[in-house]
């Protein structure tokens, strides 16, 4: 192998990267109608995990037991280990249901081309 074939080896690698981190992100699920699930999941006195994050690929969240207990609207950013962020945004009803014991789905912000639902639910 030459230089030159392999500079344009190399340039192929580089290229198709972004545009397969791209393509995995495009299969989002539809994104569901927040809603609270009425059969108690736990307290809040550890803060709460995501139990799922739809179409994940290394967002991750976490609320402290602090922030439910304060019960002001907050925004999170959700990047974890992926690439791109999305931020979802719980409300002083959303801390409400959750301080009740109960999981809630939201909706991440769109973030190259796609959402995330995401559950939350006490520790």
């Amino acid at each position: 192998m030459n230089r030159k074939m392999f500079l344009q080896k190399i340039a192929g690698v580089l290229i198709s990267l972004p545009i397969i981190s791209v393509l995995g992100c495009l299969s989002s699920d539809d994104a569901p109608t927040p809603t609270t699930d009425p059969d108690p999941l736990g307290n809040c006195d550890n803060g709460t995990t995501a139990t799922n994050i739809s179409s994940n690929h290394g967002h991750s969240l976490a609320v402290s037991a602090a922030d439910v207990q304060s019960g002001a609207e907050k925004t999170y950013t959700i990047q974890g280990s992926s690439g791109h962020d999305h931020s979802v945004t719980l409300t002083a009803t959303n801390f409400t249901t959750l301080g009740n014991g109960q999981s809630l789905g939201v909706t991440s912000t769109a973030g190259v081309g796609h959402t995330h639902s995401v559950t939350v639910t006490c520790a």
